[in-house]
Protein backbone atom coordinates (compact mmCIF):
# COMPACT_ATOMS: atom_id res chain seq x y z
CA UNK A 1 0.00 0.00 0.00
CA UNK A 2 0.87 3.65 -0.89
CA UNK A 3 1.91 5.92 1.74
CA UNK A 4 -0.68 8.73 2.31
CA UNK A 5 1.19 11.69 3.81
CA UNK A 6 -0.50 13.51 6.12
CA UNK A 7 0.82 17.28 4.88
CA UNK A 8 0.32 16.44 1.61
CA UNK A 9 -3.70 15.81 3.00
CA UNK A 10 -3.72 19.17 4.54
CA UNK A 11 -2.28 20.85 1.18
CA UNK A 12 -4.91 19.18 -0.88
CA UNK A 13 -7.48 19.91 1.65
CA UNK A 14 -6.33 24.08 1.34
CA UNK A 15 -6.64 23.70 -2.51
CA UNK A 16 -9.91 21.80 -2.36
CA UNK A 17 -11.42 24.85 -0.11
CA UNK A 18 -9.40 27.68 -2.01
CA UNK A 19 -10.54 26.46 -5.31
CA UNK A 20 -7.02 27.77 -6.64
CA UNK A 21 -3.43 26.30 -6.52
CA UNK A 22 -2.18 29.21 -6.30
CA UNK A 23 -4.49 30.60 -3.83
CA UNK A 24 -4.05 27.69 -1.90
CA UNK A 25 0.10 28.42 -2.08
CA UNK A 26 -0.29 31.32 -0.90
CA UNK A 27 -2.11 30.53 2.48
CA UNK A 28 0.46 27.52 3.32
CA UNK A 29 3.21 29.71 2.44
CA UNK A 30 4.61 27.13 -0.60
CA UNK A 31 5.87 27.24 -3.89
CA UNK A 32 2.62 26.53 -6.18
CA UNK A 33 4.70 24.24 -8.21
CA UNK A 34 5.61 22.34 -4.99
CA UNK A 35 2.07 22.13 -3.84
CA UNK A 36 0.69 20.74 -7.41
CA UNK A 37 3.74 17.76 -7.13
CA UNK A 38 2.30 16.95 -3.17
CA UNK A 39 -1.25 16.70 -4.32
CA UNK A 40 0.05 14.61 -7.59
CA UNK A 41 1.62 12.44 -5.72
CA UNK A 42 -1.40 11.88 -3.64
CA UNK A 43 -3.27 11.61 -6.36
CA UNK A 44 -0.84 8.29 -7.55
CA UNK A 45 -1.15 7.19 -4.00
CA UNK A 46 -5.17 7.04 -3.83
CA UNK A 47 -4.77 5.38 -7.90
CA UNK A 48 -7.06 8.32 -8.93
CA UNK A 49 -7.53 12.12 -9.84
CA UNK A 50 -8.84 14.23 -6.91
CA UNK A 51 -9.00 17.28 -8.53
CA UNK A 52 -10.67 18.66 -11.59
CA UNK A 53 -8.13 21.55 -13.42
CA UNK A 54 -9.87 24.46 -15.65
CA UNK A 55 -8.73 27.60 -16.42
CA UNK A 56 -11.10 29.05 -14.15
CA UNK A 57 -9.92 26.61 -11.29
CA UNK A 58 -10.15 23.45 -9.58
CA UNK A 59 -12.40 21.30 -8.25
CA UNK A 60 -12.68 18.15 -6.24
CA UNK A 61 -13.80 15.00 -7.78
CA UNK A 62 -16.25 12.00 -6.09
CA UNK A 63 -13.19 10.92 -4.90
CA UNK A 64 -11.73 14.37 -4.08
CA UNK A 65 -14.62 14.97 -1.84
CA UNK A 66 -14.26 11.73 0.21
CA UNK A 67 -10.32 12.81 0.67
CA UNK A 68 -11.66 16.30 1.75
CA UNK A 69 -14.27 15.30 4.31
CA UNK A 70 -11.98 12.73 5.70
CA UNK A 71 -9.13 15.24 5.32
CA UNK A 72 -10.23 18.35 6.93
CA UNK A 73 -11.09 15.85 10.40
CA UNK A 74 -7.20 14.45 10.42
CA UNK A 75 -5.83 17.82 10.19
CA UNK A 76 -8.14 18.28 12.67
CA UNK A 77 -7.29 16.03 15.19
CA UNK A 78 -3.30 16.46 14.13
CA UNK A 79 -3.46 20.24 14.79
CA UNK A 80 -5.67 19.11 18.34
CA UNK A 81 -2.73 16.54 19.16
CA UNK A 82 -0.08 19.77 18.62
CA UNK A 83 -1.63 21.87 20.75
CA UNK A 84 -1.60 19.16 23.50
CA UNK A 85 1.91 18.27 23.41
CA UNK A 86 2.51 21.59 23.43
CA UNK A 87 0.91 22.05 26.60
CA UNK A 88 2.49 19.60 28.06
CA UNK A 89 6.34 20.77 27.07
CA UNK A 90 8.25 22.74 29.79
CA UNK A 91 9.07 25.89 27.16
CA UNK A 92 6.21 28.28 26.07
CA UNK A 93 6.22 27.40 21.79
CA UNK A 94 3.91 27.13 19.29
CA UNK A 95 1.39 28.38 17.31
CA UNK A 96 -1.59 31.24 18.41
CA UNK A 97 -4.49 31.65 16.60
CA UNK A 98 -5.67 35.06 17.13
CA UNK A 99 -8.49 36.98 15.28
CA UNK A 100 -9.19 40.03 16.36
CA UNK A 101 -11.27 43.46 15.18
CA UNK A 102 -10.52 46.55 13.42
CA UNK A 103 -10.11 48.43 16.92
CA UNK A 104 -8.02 46.03 18.31
CA UNK A 105 -5.78 45.09 15.23
CA UNK A 106 -5.74 49.59 14.37
CA UNK A 107 -5.26 51.21 18.59
CA UNK A 108 -4.07 47.99 21.15
CA UNK A 109 -2.20 45.47 19.30
CA UNK A 110 0.57 46.59 17.53
CA UNK A 111 2.41 47.03 21.27
CA UNK A 112 1.37 44.14 23.02
CA UNK A 113 2.09 41.45 20.68
CA UNK A 114 5.54 43.30 20.46
CA UNK A 115 6.27 42.79 24.01
CA UNK A 116 4.22 39.39 24.01
CA UNK A 117 7.01 38.57 21.15
CA UNK A 118 9.80 39.84 23.19
CA UNK A 119 9.13 37.67 25.82
CA UNK A 120 8.08 34.69 23.86
CA UNK A 121 9.87 34.22 21.31
CA UNK A 122 9.10 30.70 20.59
CA UNK A 123 5.87 31.58 20.06
CA UNK A 124 4.39 32.29 16.46
CA UNK A 125 1.00 34.06 16.35
CA UNK A 126 -1.10 33.87 13.47
CA UNK A 127 -3.77 37.26 13.29
CA UNK A 128 -6.48 37.55 11.33
CA UNK A 129 -8.74 40.76 11.40
CA UNK A 130 -12.59 39.84 11.64
CA UNK A 131 -15.62 41.36 12.63
CA UNK A 132 -16.90 40.73 16.54
CA UNK A 133 -19.46 38.46 15.20
CA UNK A 134 -16.78 36.39 12.93
CA UNK A 135 -14.37 36.58 15.76
CA UNK A 136 -16.66 34.82 18.13
CA UNK A 137 -17.59 31.83 15.90
CA UNK A 138 -14.01 31.06 14.66
CA UNK A 139 -13.71 30.64 18.84
CA UNK A 140 -16.82 28.10 18.57
CA UNK A 141 -15.76 27.02 15.71
CA UNK A 142 -12.01 26.42 17.29
CA UNK A 143 -10.38 27.88 14.07
CA UNK A 144 -9.23 30.45 17.29
CA UNK A 145 -7.54 30.01 19.72
CA UNK A 146 -8.30 33.49 21.05
CA UNK A 147 -10.55 36.15 19.73
CA UNK A 148 -10.77 39.94 20.38
CA UNK A 149 -13.78 42.10 19.90
CA UNK A 150 -16.21 44.31 21.53
CA UNK A 151 -18.02 43.27 24.59
CA UNK A 152 -21.27 41.21 23.78
CA UNK A 153 -23.04 38.40 25.60
CA UNK A 154 -21.55 35.10 24.38
CA UNK A 155 -22.30 31.00 24.57
CA UNK A 156 -21.42 29.40 27.78
CA UNK A 157 -19.15 27.38 26.10
CA UNK A 158 -16.99 30.33 25.97
CA UNK A 159 -14.39 32.16 28.51
CA UNK A 160 -13.13 36.55 28.11
CA UNK A 161 -11.44 38.91 29.78
CA UNK A 162 -10.86 42.24 29.47
CA UNK A 163 -8.59 43.86 27.04
CA UNK A 164 -9.06 47.51 26.28
CA UNK A 165 -11.40 50.47 26.99
CA UNK A 166 -12.49 51.58 23.65
CA UNK A 167 -15.32 54.50 23.94
CA UNK A 168 -16.68 56.17 20.70
CA UNK A 169 -16.02 59.30 19.79
CA UNK A 170 -17.49 62.20 17.64
CA UNK A 171 -14.74 63.17 15.35
CA UNK A 172 -15.13 66.35 12.85
CA UNK A 173 -13.06 68.57 10.24
CA UNK A 174 -11.39 71.53 12.28
CA UNK A 175 -13.56 74.18 10.51
CA UNK A 176 -16.95 72.50 11.05
CA UNK A 177 -19.23 75.02 12.46
CA UNK A 178 -20.33 73.06 15.40
CA UNK A 179 -16.57 71.90 16.66
CA UNK A 180 -16.38 74.00 19.77
CA UNK A 181 -19.24 72.07 21.19
CA UNK A 182 -17.70 70.10 24.01
CA UNK A 183 -19.93 66.83 23.98
CA UNK A 184 -22.61 65.48 21.77
CA UNK A 185 -25.64 63.43 21.96
CA UNK A 186 -26.20 61.23 19.52
CA UNK A 187 -29.74 62.66 19.19
CA UNK A 188 -27.16 65.87 17.86
CA UNK A 189 -25.00 63.54 16.32
CA UNK A 190 -28.16 62.41 13.77
CA UNK A 191 -28.83 65.92 12.52
CA UNK A 192 -25.69 65.64 10.42
CA UNK A 193 -24.35 64.50 7.37
CA UNK A 194 -22.75 61.20 8.12
CA UNK A 195 -19.87 59.17 7.22
CA UNK A 196 -20.79 55.21 7.76
CA UNK A 197 -17.92 52.82 8.19
CA UNK A 198 -18.09 49.01 7.68
CA UNK A 199 -21.83 48.13 6.89
CA UNK A 200 -23.04 45.43 9.08
CA UNK A 201 -20.20 45.41 11.12
CA UNK A 202 -20.48 45.60 14.98
CA UNK A 203 -20.31 49.05 15.29
CA UNK A 204 -22.79 49.72 12.17
CA UNK A 205 -25.43 47.47 13.70
CA UNK A 206 -24.77 49.26 17.25
CA UNK A 207 -25.57 52.51 15.75
CA UNK A 208 -28.55 51.78 13.52
CA UNK A 209 -30.12 50.04 16.91
CA UNK A 210 -29.70 53.27 18.47
CA UNK A 211 -30.67 55.43 15.98
CA UNK A 212 -33.96 52.87 16.18
CA UNK A 213 -34.41 53.37 19.88
CA UNK A 214 -35.03 57.20 18.95
CA UNK A 215 -36.77 56.64 16.33
CA UNK A 216 -34.51 58.40 13.37
CA UNK A 217 -32.66 56.53 11.01
CA UNK A 218 -29.08 56.38 10.63
CA UNK A 219 -28.79 57.00 7.26
CA UNK A 220 -24.64 57.91 6.07
CA UNK A 221 -24.50 59.92 3.13
CA UNK A 222 -21.12 57.49 2.21
CA UNK A 223 -20.26 54.63 3.72
CA UNK A 224 -16.42 53.07 3.86
CA UNK A 225 -14.89 50.27 4.86
CA UNK A 226 -11.88 51.21 7.18
CA UNK A 227 -10.94 53.72 9.81
CA UNK A 228 -8.49 55.76 8.08
CA UNK A 229 -10.75 56.06 4.98
CA UNK A 230 -13.61 57.69 7.02
CA UNK A 231 -11.26 60.03 8.36
CA UNK A 232 -10.42 61.55 4.77
CA UNK A 233 -13.80 61.48 4.22
CA UNK A 234 -14.19 63.79 6.93
CA UNK A 235 -11.24 66.04 6.35
CA UNK A 236 -13.05 66.20 3.10
CA UNK A 237 -15.96 68.16 4.72
CA UNK A 238 -18.24 65.36 3.46
CA UNK A 239 -19.33 64.33 7.25
CA UNK A 240 -18.91 63.97 10.89
CA UNK A 241 -18.29 60.56 12.27
CA UNK A 242 -18.98 58.39 15.26
CA UNK A 243 -15.82 55.55 15.68
CA UNK A 244 -13.87 54.28 18.56
CA UNK A 245 -11.20 56.04 20.63
CA UNK A 246 -8.70 54.27 19.16
CA UNK A 247 -9.52 54.68 15.17
CA UNK A 248 -10.00 58.39 15.94
CA UNK A 249 -6.68 58.98 18.18
CA UNK A 250 -4.58 56.56 14.88
CA UNK A 251 -6.46 58.87 12.20
CA UNK A 252 -7.87 61.82 13.11
CA UNK A 253 -5.22 62.45 15.90
CA UNK A 254 -3.95 66.02 14.19
CA UNK A 255 -4.65 69.33 14.20
CA UNK A 256 -6.95 69.07 11.04
CA UNK A 257 -9.46 67.19 13.14
CA UNK A 258 -12.08 67.75 16.44
CA UNK A 259 -12.14 64.94 18.41
CA UNK A 260 -15.18 65.08 21.05
CA UNK A 261 -17.24 62.52 23.47
CA UNK A 262 -20.19 60.72 22.51
CA UNK A 263 -22.19 61.93 25.44
CA UNK A 264 -24.12 58.40 26.20
CA UNK A 265 -23.48 55.68 28.39
CA UNK A 266 -23.24 52.77 25.93
CA UNK A 267 -20.73 54.68 24.25
CA UNK A 268 -18.65 53.73 27.33
CA UNK A 269 -17.37 50.57 24.82
CA UNK A 270 -15.37 47.69 25.63
CA UNK A 271 -13.38 45.47 24.34
CA UNK A 272 -12.55 41.82 25.44
CA UNK A 273 -10.61 38.86 24.65
CA UNK A 274 -12.41 35.26 24.45
CA UNK A 275 -11.18 31.54 23.89
CA UNK A 276 -13.16 28.09 23.86
CA UNK A 277 -13.19 27.14 27.17
CA UNK A 278 -10.50 24.04 27.90
CA UNK A 279 -8.29 22.42 30.04
CA UNK A 280 -5.94 22.20 29.64
CA UNK A 281 -5.12 24.75 27.73
CA UNK A 282 -1.73 25.24 25.68
CA UNK A 283 0.87 26.90 27.43
CA UNK A 284 1.76 29.87 24.17
CA UNK A 285 -2.15 30.20 24.42
CA UNK A 286 -2.55 31.02 28.37
CA UNK A 287 0.29 33.11 27.88
CA UNK A 288 -0.66 35.45 25.08
CA UNK A 289 -3.89 35.81 26.92
CA UNK A 290 -1.93 36.80 29.98
CA UNK A 291 0.29 39.00 28.49
CA UNK A 292 -3.12 41.01 26.48
CA UNK A 293 -5.53 41.46 29.55
CA UNK A 294 -5.64 44.81 29.78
Amino acid sequence: MRRVDPYSVRLFVSAARAGSIVRAAAQEHIAPSALSRRIADLEHAFGTPLLIRSPRGIAPTDAGRMVLARGEKIDDELQALLREVQAAGDAVRGTVRLYANMSAVIGFLPERLKAFMAACPEVEVLLQENDTRDVIQACLDDRADVGIGVDTPVPAGLESWPFASDPLQVVLPTGHALAKRKAWSFAQVLEQPLIGVHQGGALDRSLHERAAGLHRPFAPTVSVSSFDAVCRMVEAGLGIAVIPQSAAAAYAGNPRFVRRPLDEAWAARELRMYALRKSPRARAVAALIGSLQG
